[in-house]
């Protein structure tokens, strides 16, 4: 079967390209024990863009995408963010992104494999109609049941599930080591029981909140941990100006601080967070992408005592003087993922959020004509907003609601 789609393949002149493919539908498994199934067929109708899909053409540019194919074949559809029509249970759903035969996809071992919708292995939902493992169409809400056409804000929020799902997961982490690393400090400055020490350990940890970076998933571990620690000071810090939307988002949304750091060297920086926070952060998020984060971090000495560094950003190398480092009992964690719980509380949370004011649409006709240029030049250009999707299929998506 044929459909129209965006796909990479290796080229160096043309490495992102519109038009007619065939289709695959080969067995896959959710997780390690379950029965391999074929896909059901589904048509994608709401597209996010997400940097990795950015990165993925560049890797197409320098020919490194043979290990992302699909079994035989020398090219992927990309796209995995965003809603379906699942015609065979008249239902929107969204996709389950990672499968395979693990135990737990997104922390795999040495002897479990995985894939990827639109990133690795599989093909994604930038296309007419696309097949997905029926165990990983999860459902919206019950009260969305029936739905025959998706309101569009509810699509723009919708169309975060999966960078929300990772800020669940990357709050679930930061609990999980913040109540380890310091639940004996607690136990030996309140004297108590060790269910209390590690109770008052979690919240030690979020006291004072670093996000570095304004982009979506700093944004979102930002809302996390807001709606789980109302005591927690957090700061997000980028170059952005105090009057920008994001920057106004986070303030007035979020109920977090912002500062900006135009014109700061990295010392400047450094020693305005802690100022700003009233003292040395208990964790910072370094989301922005830059080998800055890590320099404020520890050699600027932003993070403090006991505190938790949680490396989000794809890219660049962190580095510590380890006799400070060692001295500070500091932690360092980086992991990128989710689970199937993890999308479900996103996809419930997002629903009855306002972050549809965030994304901003390009014309469907706009982006096949030359998908290339719009990446480059519009998507993720300097001007670009802070997310950028695509109505697919006009037929299900309501715009005038």
């Amino acid at each position: 079967m044929k459909t129209n789609a965006t796909y990479f393949v290796n080229d160096e002149n043309k490495p992102l390209r519109y038009g007619e493919i065939n289709l695959i539908n080969p067995l896959r498994q959710r997780l390690r024990g379950e029965d391999k199934k074929a896909g059901v067929e589904a048509l994608p109708v709401f597209c996010g863009f997400c940097g990795t899909d950015f990165e993925l053409m560049k890797m197409g540019r320098q020919g490194l995408l043979d290990k992302k194919f699909p079994d035989g074949e020398s090219r992927l559809i990309n796209g995995h963010e965003g809603v379906v029509w699942v015609p065979s249970e008249n239902r929107f759903a969204i996709v389950l992104i990672r499968g395979g035969d693990s135990f737990d996809p997104t922390r795999f071992t040495e002897d479990e494999s995985y894939f990827e919708y639109g990133c690795d292995q599989a093909d994604g939902i930038f296309c007419d109609k696309g097949y997905f493992n029926p165990d990983m169409l999860l459902h919206l809400p019950k009260k969305y049941e029936g739905l025959t056409r998706l309101p569009l804000s509810l699509a723009k929020r919708l169309v975060f599930s999966d960078p929300y799902a990772c800020a669940v997961f990357q709050y679930e982490r930061m609990c999980d080591i913040g109540e380890a690393q310091n639940f004996r400090v607690e136990l030996a400055k309140r004297k108590c029981d060790e269910m209390t020490a590690r109770k008052y350990a979690v919240e030690s940890t979020f006291e004072r909140v670093v996000i570095f970076g304004l982009g979506t998933t700093g944004l979102f571990i930002g809302d996390q941990v807001r709606r789980n620690q109302k005591n927690a000071s957090i700061l997000f810090v980028a170059r952005s100006g105090e009057d920008t939307k994001k920057a106004q988002f986070v303030k007035n949304e979020l109920g977090c601080d912002y500062m900006s750091t135009a014109g700061m060297n990295e010392g400047e920086t450094a020693k305005a967070i802690i100022d700003r926070l009233g003292g040395k952060a208990t964790i910072f998020v370094g989301t922005s992408g830059t080998e800055i984060e890590h320099k404020i971090a520890f050699e600027h000495e932003a993070l403090g005592c006991n505190g938790i560094y949680n490396s989000f950003s794809l890219g660049p190398r962190v580095t510590y003087n380890t006799m400070p480092f060692g001295f500070k009992n500091q932690v360092i964690f980086a992991s990128i993922n989710f689970t199937q719980k993890h999308m479900e509380t996103a996809i419930e949370l997002l629903c009855d959020s306002r972050f549809d004011q965030l994304v901003e649409l390009i014309d469907k006709d706009e982006f096949t004509a030359d998908p290339i240029d719009a990446y480059e030049n519009k998507i993720y250009s300097k001007s670009a907003p802070l997310k950028t999707a695509v109505i697919w299929n006009s037929e299900y998506v309501n715009t005038e609601e």
